[in-house]
This record gives C-alpha cells, sequence and structure tokens, in this order.
C-alpha cells in the first residue's frame, strides 16, 4: 500500500495481501486499487476483495477506482458468474483501464503508469506526492518505459525475479544486477528490491543490485514500512 497525507492506494493485489492490508486500513478507506498486471500473484485477492465490497460488514460509499489493465473487469466477471446474469463487478470497482501514459489523481497523490515489458499488458506506476516519488516496477524485464518513468524518483521499487538473464526467449522480468542498472540509469535515489525469485535469497538479490547501483539497496520485507522522500 502507498499512502501519502491521507490518500491510501492498494497497488498490487496478489494472494495473501488483501489480508495483510487489513492490518492497515479496510476496504472502505481505500481511495483506490492499482494492478500492474493480470497474472494472479498481483491479481487474485481482487476476487476477494469483490465479495468483502459486496457481502461483508462494510458500506462502499460508492465503487472503488480500480486502475488496471484492459480486459480486467471481463476477467473477473468470467471467473465470478455462475448464472446466466453477469456477476455485478462494476458494483465494487469502478474500473479505469490503462494505457502507456495513463495518469490519475487520487487524493493527494498523482499515478502515472507506463508500458512495460512481461509479455503481455503489464505496466509500471510512478505515484507523486507532496512527500517524494516512488516508482514500482511491477513484472518486467528492463526497458526503456520503467527507466524513463523513474527518472529522478527518490525510491525505486523494483522486482529481481530472475537469477540470470533467459538463454531463450524474451526476458520478462529483472536480475538483481539489472535492477541496480536501472536505478542507476533512472538517477533513483533509492533502490527497494522486491518479487525476488526462488534462486535466490534476499541477501543475495541486495548485494548483486549493489554491485550497479551506489545509492541505498533494501528489500521490501513482508510488512516492511518506508517512508519516502
Amino acid at each position: 500500500m502507498v499512502t501519502g497525507a491521507g490518500t491510501r492506494v492498494w497497488v498490487d493485489a496478489g494472494s495473501g495481501t488483501l489480508a495483510q492490508l487489513q492490518r492497515y486500513v479496510r476496504l472502505d478507506g481505500l481511495d483506490a486499487i492499482w494492478i500492474s498486471h493480470l497474472h494472479a500473484d498481483h491479481s487474485a485477492d481482487l476476487l476477494t476483495a469483490y465479495y468483502a465490497a459486496l457481502y461483508a460488514d462494510i458500506r462502499l460509499p460508492a465503487p472503488i477506482p480500480l486502475y488496471a489493465p484492459p480486459g480486467t473487469a471481463d476477467r473477473l466477471a468470467h471467473f465470478l458468474t455462475n448464472t446466466s446474469t453477469r456477476s455485478p463487478v462494476e458494483s465494487a470497482f469502478a474500473v479505469h483501464e490503462l494505457y502507456d501514459g495513463h495518469r490519475a489523481r487520487v487524493g493527494s497523490l498523482t499515478l502515472t503508469s507506463r508500458a512495460v515489458a512481461h509479455g503481455m499488458p503489464a505496466f509500471a506506476v510512478r505515484v507523486d506526492g507532496a512527500g517524494g516519488s516512488l516508482v514500482y516496477s511491477g513484472d518486467t524485464a528492463p526497458c526503456p518505459g520503467l527507466t524513463g518513468l523513474a527518472e529522478g524518483c527518490d525510491v525505486l521499487l523494483c522486482e529481481a525475479e530472475s537469477d540470470r538473464p533467459p538463454t531463450d526467449g524474451e526476458p520478462v522480468h529483472h536480475t538483481p544486477e539489472q535492477a541496480g542498472a536501472t536505478a542507476r540509469a533512472a538517477g533513483a535515489g533509492r533502490l527497494i528490491v522486491t518479487h525476488v525469485g526462488h534462486a535466490l535469497t534476499p541477501w543475495q538479490a541486495l548485494t548483486r543490485a549493489a554491485t550497479r547501483f551506489e545509492g541505498p539497496v533494501d528489500w521490501a520485507a513482508p510488512g516492511a514500512v518506508f517512508p519516502i522522500g
């Protein structure tokens, strides 16, 4: 979750994240949800959030703004619909489809999205507020869209899934070294590695990223809180 001056945005809704989110805010306390792409490890808890929004002991004043890749509403409805009547996804979420360069003002925060390289519709986001700027890579190989979006940011939260680049096919993730190189090329003030792959330990990801980036490098451990700016 990203917060700033009272604004709260749930960024990516992978399995288990809703339970963690509720340690800090209820669904009816969110200002928006932002989804990078529709792989389950980034979006599965939207299904649980749908049921919670409509049937739990909360009363939404309006559907929650949901910024997500094209086709998200239909994908959710296809999964949730059990009869001939389409599930009312739009009763829970006000869906806004992302595109390259999409920009939205959410409370005190500005969210700018850029298309990135993940072999499917996928986006990174820059969150700008009075306290500073955060860029989240989502899942992506190194690409100009991410580097340009992250230019001069205070913090780059970048995935480091791959132990090494693939020997065949197009890359769809960063290695730790590539995460460091992206942070350096963008002139980021700080790098936080996330989505560390199973072939790596967090310590390996940190130390390898630091060989390409001279600024502070951290790992997004579960439950960690990072001030921006």
